[in-house]
């Protein structure tokens, strides 16, 4: 998130996955060894807190859920299956997720154990369907931006990992704005300064 309280840049499009603007909030992760990792350098990148904090994220999953904006710039309904993601052949999610979507498509199984479904349901649909599949570990929900406000506003996420960036995007998706998290029961619990991001906790009372 930058300073100014933006999850994600305007003008998503192929070119621009983040938004405009929007891989300046991800500096922090690029370069971390475990983003490295997922892109073939088993030995490059730094091994810091930043790195700590991102593999802490990946830590026990059991389900993704995904926004569809965060599966990719399709619009509407499906035109085919063409699409299968932004990560190519081999994704690196590794267990099912759970793509929130208005438009059916069947499940696409991509190499590596990644599996993505497609829930028409909504989102209490999407977290029961994640919770069927993750075994007991954790769900991670992966954005975007409304994804994630949609789960904040009905209390449904136990842990909110944010890292803040010293950047300012002056425009592109609020995560938190208009929120009042204290009366939907959440509360700071942990932050850490990492190298290139503060990582804030936000955390369910009880």
């Amino acid at each position: 998130m930058s300073l100014d309280g933006f999850g994600a840049g305007p003008d998503q499009d192929r070119e621009n996955p983040l938004g405009v603007g929007g891989p300046l909030l991800m500096e922090w992760f690029f370069h971390t060894r475990i983003w490295q990792a997922m892109h073939g350098d088993a030995e490059g990148g730094e091994t810091g807190v930043d790195n700590e904090m991102a593999a802490r994220g990946f830590s026990g999953i059991g389900a993704w859920i995904l926004g569809r904006n965060m599966f990719g710039p399709v619009r509407g309904p499906w035109p085919d299956d063409s699409w299968k993601g932004w990560w190519g052949d081999e994704p690196p999610y590794h267990t099912p997720v759970f793509v929130l979507t208005h438009h059916p498509r069947p499940p696409l199984r991509m190499a590596g154990g990644t599996e993505f479904r497609f829930v028409t349901g909504g989102i209490h649909a999407a977290l029961q369907q994640a919770t069927e599949a993750a075994g007991g570990r954790d769900i991670r929900l992966g954005g975007g931006v409304a994804t994630i406000r949609q789960y904040l506003a009905a209390a449904l996420i136990d842990e909110l990992h944010l890292a803040i960036r010293p950047v300012l995007l002056g425009t592109g998706e609020p995560l938190l704005a208009g929120m009042n998290l204290p009366a939907l029961g959440y509360e700071c619990a942990k932050h850490v300064a990492g190298e290139r991001a503060l990582h804030v906790f936000l955390r369910k009372h009880g």
